[in-house]
């Protein structure tokens, strides 16, 4: 099944009037003609399907003709990552982190940070394709950069980790995770979070962790807290 992205679409819409972009992609790259059946989401949860009646490359329609809604899953992931050096690595994360399932990222920016500036719409069309790719009908929210001290303020979520490298009293994560709740994991960058920072995170009742024996560099960390999150809730 090949999965379509149309953000705007209602459960209670009839029709939907592809973009120019996806039009093309329809009429042209894919060569969809009247009477094909096409699978397309809004991100939000919904799986609608639809027969097309227009396979106009400048704008194809569709006509609905039934929807469905996805189980959400029992528990809400919310992961604040310090965006990486290299920009392709930050980009993997945001793929392998749609695929495995995610409700919410907040690209950070730290002490140690080495990336100061984001590419927040090319972050997207990443999620997007990776939701797609996925055959997953929500799209993860992508947040703007912020500071870290902001964030701590701005969090609202009870189970709060923040995964680092000091050596100091740490509990596993998979073990530290209370069923089917809201979380927000904070994952920092390449240098790690600074002492005042980890200090700052316990102050506002982030709870240290960590993911394991080994080094990880800051996607690899990230996708390990994704994945974790995840198989304890199998």
């Amino acid at each position: 099944m090949q999965l379509f992205y149309q953000e705007h679409i209602n459960p209670e819409d009839t029709s939907i009037v592809f973009t120019k972009d996806e039009s093309r992609h329809i009429a042209k790259v894919l060569r969809k003609k009247e009477g094909d059946v096409l699978h397309v989401t809004n991100g939000k949860g919904y799986l609608f399907i639809a027969e097309i009646v227009q396979a106009n490359p400048s704008q194809c329609l569709a006509k609905i003709t039934d929807q469905q809604a996805d189980t959400p899953k029992p528990y809400r992931l919310h992961l604040a990552v310090a965006p990486t050096k290299m920009n392709d690595r930050f980009e993997w994360f945001l793929e392998k982190a749609t695929e495995i399932g995610i409700d919410e990222i907040t690209p950070l920016l730290c002490d140690h940070s080495e990336r100061k500036k984001i590419k927040l719409e090319r972050y997207e069309r990443v999620l997007q394709s990776a939701m797609k790719q996925s055959l997953h009908y929500r799209l993860p929210k992508l947040n703007q950069l912020i500071p870290f001290s902001e964030f701590l303020k701005k969090n609202e979520d009870e189970n709060c980790f923040i995964a680092h490298c000091e050596e100091t009293d740490k509990q596993l994560l998979s073990k530290s995770i209370p069923l089917q709740q809201s979380y927000t994991l904070l994952i920092g960058p390449e240098g790690d979070f600074s002492t005042a920072e980890i200090d700052s995170a316990k102050e506002h009742h982030f709870k240290p962790v960590s993911l394991g024996n080994t080094r990880l560099r800051t996607e690899t960390a990230a996708i390990v807290g994704t994945h974790t999150f995840a198989l304890v809730h199998e």
